[in-house]
């Protein structure tokens, strides 16, 4: 099945941010707002591939389990860095095999997709540029960050989708865990969860995390992966799932104008300020 959305403008803008590192980790969440509300007001969709290099994302539930200081300690044993982002809901790893990709889309009243409709979106995307396997969606309880429309094949998964909603505009975002070592990263954040929650692991809608539970895309369909393929095949897919393309010309003079970096900068302050919440947690 083959859900279609008619875009108001021509083409997409994509935007690459590439995989940032610890100085830039506040960057991609910035953005992400930025975006949505450009995309809103303009009638603009965009495309945001972007990737940490090696951080733990912590959702604003994460920040209150009863043990945070041992958590984050835990994280940093490991070797990760620790963000917040700007959004609700569970923890998720960012590594260089994960690549993270938002489909921002308009959303006003002309064209307004309810949450599902959303999810379902995104999910006929990856279906539409990974046709080897199905793709089934439906909630892995004892991955990390579990939700409705987290996406497996044969029952292991390998992405999860989240969205954010900013005035007129939707950010439908995933997750996908493409090529590494996809049991050490759920090891991780068992690893944390343990050590903030302890005698209550698995309880008060934290999640269990088996991380025998979820496995790389490219394991799962039996096929050597790159991030730089993963985007292709996504680009590629673009046309057949949305009947638009990308226009590499967009991007430059919107990313560059006063508004765009004005709002750009005030996203980053107010990433600083969420984050200042666990400065005192962090050794």
């Amino acid at each position: 099945m083959s859900t279609t959305f008619p875009l108001h403008t021509e083409s997409f803008m994509l935007l690459d941010s590439g995989c940032l590192t610890n100085s830039d980790y506040f960057l991609p969440f910035a953005l992400t707002d930025v975006l949505t509300t450009f995309s809103g007001m303009q009638h603009q969709p965009i495309i945001h591939f972007w990737q940490l290099d090696q951080a733990m994302i912590l959702g604003m539930k994460d920040t209150r389990v009863p043990h945070l200081k041992e958590g984050i300690t835990s994280l940093q044993e490991n070797d990760y860095s620790v963000v917040v982002r700007n959004a609700g809901g569970l923890g998720v790893i960012a590594d260089s095999g994960i690549l993270n990709v938002s489909l921002i889309l308009p959303n006003n009243s002309e064209h307004k997709l309810s949450i599902d409709a959303a999810y379902e979106l995104m999910w006929a995307w990856l279906r539409q540029s990974f046709p080897e396997k199905e793709i089934d969606a439906f909630e892995i309880t004892t991955s990390y960050c579990p939700g409705t429309y987290d996406l497996s094949i044969d029952g292991q998964k390998f992405a999860g989708i989240a969205q954010r909603r900013v005035k007129d505009g939707i950010s439908v975002m995933i997750y996908i865990s493409v090529n590494g070592n996809q049991l050490a990263r759920g090891e991780v954040v068992r690893d944390f969860y343990l050590a903030g929650l302890q005698e209550q692991f698995g309880e008060n809608g934290y999640p269990p995390v088996d991380p025998a539970v979820m496995a790389n895309l490219e394991t799962l369909i039996e096929t050597p992966l790159t991030i730089d393929a993963v985007k292709t095949r996504l680009i590629e897919a673009l046309p057949q799932q949305f009947e638009k393309s990308i226009d590499p010309n967009l991007t430059e003079p919107i990313i560059t104008s006063e508004w765009f970096q004005t709002n750009l900068t005030v996203q980053l302050e107010k990433m600083a300020q969420r984050n200042a919440l666990i400065k005192g947690e962090i050794v």
